[in-house]
């Protein structure tokens, strides 16, 4: 009886097992009829979790005076995490500023041109000079008068031509003068002006970006990885303070065989799924597929052997949330072609 039983249900199985292979191949019986082939499965791809960082310091030297964030602190974007001793800055925008208000007041000076009082100093200058122009040569011409009898020796006369020609010299210098200053300031002069105005208010500008320097801000949000600083430190503006992990983007790293790289482009949606969270699909897109072969990684595991030549693909999480972490191993599922591209419809 027990033997008779044993054979009555491997017959059972059997016939199980016949009659679902024949159902399999009745439903692929349309396509082959049609000279199709059936739809090809799901791809699908394994790789691991990409969180990008951000090594964050100042721009500025200085002394640490607070550190706002610990590890493991999720940060804002904006938002002050580090701040360094204000007040060696605050003193160079004081000093900019004073620099700036001595280039404005120059510039100034050289646009409204002489005063009028400085005008009528030169006139009167000038008519001075012509004064003592007008003498000399009186006194040349007596000199000349009375060598001519004789009177005065010929190196008074020399002395009263020498004395006319200085005062002629100091009346043409002082006639300049006036000129000059009657037509006022060059424009070569007022240009040079403005640009050392320019560049004092450069200077103060460069100064008042230093001291908002001195509050180092999160660029984006994300989570302290690590502390590198500590107050009262001295850090130059190429140390590194903070160790930032941002929260997006967050991406994929996984890999795909060459037969497969025609079955998945740039822009196409997929899912990815966790071996802690299988059942909790999270929506990605295909961003850059590598135009360069390479071997496979050894962190990567795939049906494949391990000496095929595969090619590096980027997922970009659409919607990443804290479960996604740095070097976790993911699987990517790709739809089918069918189904990304509506064929079923198409069929229809």
């Amino acid at each position: 009886m027990i033997r008779r039983a044993l054979v009555v249900r491997s017959l059972a199985v059997l016939l199980l097992a016949g009659g679902l292979a024949f159902a399999g191949w009745r439903a692929d019986l349309p396509a082959r009829l049609a000279g199709r082939s059936p739809a090809p499965a799901e791809l699908t791809l394994y790789g691991n979790v990409d969180i990008r960082q951000a090594q964050l310091g100042f721009r500025v030297g200085g002394r640490i005076a607070a550190l706002l964030v610990d590890e493991g602190d999720r940060v804002a974007p904006d938002q002050p995490l580090a701040r360094l001793d204000p007040q060696p800055l605050r003193d160079r925008v004081a000093a900019a500023l004073a620099r700036a208000a001595e280039a404005e007041a120059s510039l100034t000076r050289l646009v409204a041109g002489p005063r009028p009082a400085e005008i009528a100093a030169g006139r009167a200058a000038h008519a001075e000079r012509l004064a003592d122009l007008r003498n000399a040569e009186l006194a040349l011409e007596r000199a000349r008068a009375l060598r001519h009898s004789g009177t005065i020796a010929q190196a008074a006369l020399d002395q009263a031509e020498a004395n006319r020609g200085m005062a002629a010299a100091r009346a043409a210098s002082a006639r300049e003068n006036l000129r000059l200053l009657e037509q006022g300031t060059r424009a070569e002069e007022i240009a040079a002006g403005r640009a050392a105005a320019a560049a004092a208010q450069a200077e103060l500008a460069a100064a008042r970006t230093d001291l908002a320097d001195a509050d180092l801000r999160a660029p984006a949000a994300g989570v302290v990885l690590s502390r590198l600083r500590e107050p009262g430190a001295i850090v130059s503006p190429s140390d590194p303070v903070l160790t930032l992990s941002l929260e997006r983007p967050v991406w994929v790293r996984a890999y795909v065989a060459e037969a497969a790289l025609g079955r998945i482009h740039p822009g196409m949606a997929v899912t990815v799924t966790t071996d802690g969270e299988p059942a909790r699909p999270r929506p990605g897109t295909v961003g850059f597929i590598s135009p360069v072969a390479e071997f496979t990684p050894k962190s990567v595991e795939t049906p494949d052997l391990r000496t095929d030549l595969v090619y590096r693909l980027r997922v970009v999480i659409d919607q990443p949330d804290p479960g996604l972490r740095q070097g976790m191993p993911v699987t990517v599922h790709v739809p089918p072609p069918a189904v990304e591209a509506g064929d079923g419809a198409a069929g229809r």
